[in-house]
């Protein structure tokens, strides 16, 4: 009777086991339901000897409440200052299988530059983002490991596990990730590059709940190999807001 129980608790157990995917789509899903939303980023560049510039932005980002299965949601940011930056415009289309579309507009030259596949793995702005960073919530776009660990990061139960960028122009081989267990957000995500060698290290902080959507407060991105980082902060951060999709295309860049 006693192996039996035993027996029943094992299945029932193991019936609940999430997959990496699945625990990735949590996290999407936590992160979801905000509609659309205004910030105010401030970005910390760093370099090697620990001096540090920084840069303001506004950023606008459109949820799609369509789900067709093709398209993510919309995002558009503009740097304010300084001055040898402002006005600059970057605008991203995610897609769900699909490499997404994004823009960059370069004030000074007048000119919207589009952002292709083969580039996204290049720096953002000059800090230690990629293009390919800065969109890359769809959780259908990786493979994944097929076990998760359960560790503790500084005292958290987390859900650590490997996930493979399916797109062949990644500038990463795997990724590993860390996810609080309890509020299925993201804590950690270390970077590998093509040559398999630890490139950046991302964490996560600072989050805040509005309804039911988690809204990270800041990102601190660490590159191992060139010993600069850039820290991310939303100094401000408004959701469930009103904002039409038509702000979200490539005539507003030049607005």
């Amino acid at each position: 009777m006693f192996r039996k129980i035993l027996l029943v608790i094992s299945v029932v157990s193991f019936s609940f086991a999430l997959t990496p995917f699945e625990i990735a789509q949590k996290v999407k899903e936590n992160s979801d339901g905000y509609g659309s939303s205004k910030s105010t980023l401030e970005m910390v560049l760093i370099d090697q000897t620990k001096n540090e510039s920084k840069r303001v932005m506004h950023s606008l980002s459109f949820e799609n409440r369509d789900k067709n299965g093709k398209d993510g949601d919309k995002s558009l940011m503009e740097f304010k200052m300084p001055l040898d930056v402002k006005g600059t415009k970057f605008l991203t289309h995610e897609k769900i299988d699909k490499n997404n579309n994004q823009w960059l507009y370069l004030p000074a030259l007048k000119r919207i530059k589009r952002i292709t596949s083969k580039n996204k793995s290049g720096s953002f702005m000059g800090s230690e983002f990629s293009y390919e960073d800065i969109a890359s919530r769809e959780p259908s776009k990786y493979d994944y490991s097929k076990e998760y660990k359960e560790v503790e990061l500084k005292g958290v139960k987390s859900y650590k596990y490997e996930r493979y960028p399916k797109d062949q122009n990644s500038g990463y081989s795997k990724q590993i990730v860390w996810v609080d267990a309890s509020r299925f957000v993201g804590l950690k995500i270390e970077f590998y590059d093509r040559k398999k060698e630890l490139l950046k290290t991302a964490t996560y902080s600072n989050y805040k709940k509005i309804g039911d959507t988690y809204r990270v407060g800041s990102i601190f991105m660490q590159n191992h190999q060139n010993h600069k980082s850039t820290k991310l902060n939303y100094l401000e951060d408004e959701i469930h807001l009103n904002l039409d999709a038509s702000l979200f295309t490539k005539r507003y860049l030049k607005d």
